[in-house]
């Protein structure tokens, strides 16, 4: 495997023309395999845990889920509970990937932060405009001369000037389709975005924050411009190959493509009807978002125990060396230095707590950075009817359940995780 050079200067190499022939393909990743001698965590040691996670999967009729620990870098704890395939009674295995949603954002956001320390950009570049990263001819075409005051920045704290009053860009599938006068199955991100361009913003650039999606999608937008590869290529190369993330992907949209060792959806019955995209009258778990086009915003698939690898790799605790740099991690997740709302994390409360959530049609996911030492992650793959208000259930039910813990063990199942030999990239070649 080969990964592309890039000239900081500006121009990029010659091959990046053929980076597409030279990233690791998603039909090329090979799952990930437990180690013969894996042995769970004892289920005394996490009674509380274990008993929360049931009882959570009882009342809210949830097919399945999967939850990892981490307590001073070792991963101490990681089990599935219910069914990846409720029909196929197929039970959840710790290295089943879930959709993530927006935890997403975390992975994109870790990304943007290695390139600034590789000098790849500056986070306080222009996007829009001639002189912006993107000044392609597409994107040259907005209505509001603000948009070329965005910045890197402005779109990793949420303040680029976008906000939900009318709408979500990544969601608004025939409003975009009918206005551009095209069919619904080919509103794309370039589709969405000149959409978003051609209306007025909301705020001024940094003047205050508003959540966006569209934000973050074109952040991965920037990743490929700046670095000549596809966004998830750079990704899995740069960020999850080295930390020994082989399975990670950006996941699929439809039943039909769902990928190995990927889990089944479930949805609320009143929307196993309701598909925004009329892929087929689909139940809206497949179809009724656009994974693929989430992409950097909400579209990758893992486990836990990925999600732990990249989490224990940013959080400036003891353990395994950080991926970057201290003050980058000080970004992130201190609002007095990124600008009013973390960068990449859902919230940081002051105290050294930092939490990641994401939530689409049959699938929730929730992931603590605790200041004690401890980090864990819990996925599931069932709508509950509480839509964004599911993981602040979650993180009280847990949270509770892991204060109880008298005893720590002293192992450590990162080990047991195994994946299959792959050339890991030299980061020199990018500097």
């Amino acid at each position: 495997m080969e990964i592309v050079s890039v000239n900081t200067a500006g121009d990029h190499d010659t091959t990046k023309e053929n980076a597409k022939h030279k990233v690791l393909r998603s039909e090329q990743i090979q799952p990930v395999h437990v180690r013969s001698d894996y042995k769970p965590a004892n289920p005394a040691d996490f009674e509380y845990l274990e008993a929360a996670i049931s009882h959570m999967l009882k009342k809210f009729n949830i097919k399945g889920a999967s939850a990892a620990v981490v307590k001073d870098g070792r991963l101490v704890y990681a089990r599935g509970f219910g069914y990846a395939d409720a029909d196929a009674e197929e039970p959840v295995r710790p290295q089943h990937l879930f959709r993530i949603a927006s935890v997403s954002k975390l992975i994109t956001a870790t990304a943007i932060m290695k390139m600034a320390e590789l000098n790849l950009l500056d986070i306080d570049d222009q996007v829009f405009g001639k002189n912006g990263i993107l000044n392609d001819s597409i994107y040259l075409d907005y209505i509001d001369k603000r948009v070329e005051d965005i910045t890197v920045r402005h779109l990793l704290n949420h303040s680029a000037g976008w906000s939900r009053r009318y709408g979500d860009p990544m969601n608004m599938h025939h409003t975009i389709a009918r206005t551009m006068g095209i069919d619904v199955g080919d509103v794309n991100l370039p589709e969405r975005l000149l959409y978003t361009l051609n209306q007025p913003l909301h705020f001024e650039p940094g003047s205050r924050t508003s959540y966006s999606n569209i934000g973050y999608a074109i952040l991965g937008k920037i990743i490929e411009a700046a670095t000549g590869m596809d966004y998830e290529a750079f990704t899995r190369q740069v960020i999850l190959l080295p930390l020994g993330i082989n399975e990670m992907r950006i996941g699929k949209s439809l039943l039909q493509d769902r990928f190995e060792n990927e889990v089944r959806y479930y949805d609320l019955a009143e929307f196993q009807n309701n598909n925004l995209l009329d892929y087929n009258n689909n139940p809206r778990a497949y179809g009724g978002n656009d994974i693929e086009t989430l992409g950097a915003a909400g579209g990758w698939i893992a486990s836990p125990v990925d999600i732990l690898k990249l989490v224990v790799a940013i959080d400036s605790l003891s353990g395994p060396p950080d991926i970057l740099s201290t003050e980058s991690i000080r970004l992130m997740t201190d609002t007095r230095f990124s600008g009013g709302h973390p960068i990449g994390w859902a919230g940081s409360d002051g105290r050294g707590n930092w939490w990641r959530t994401g939530t689409l049609a049959g699938t929730s996911a929730l992931v603590m950075r605790q200041n004690d030492g401890i980090s864990w992650a819990v996925f599931f793959n069932s709508s509950t009817g509480k839509g964004i208000h599911f993981p602040a259930i979650v993180q009280n039910e847990l949270t509770t359940a892991l204060n109880n813990i008298a005893q720590w063990p002293d192992n450590d199942l990162f080990y047991h995780f195994d994946v299959s030999p792959l050339v890991y990239p030299d980061l020199a070649d990018l500097r």
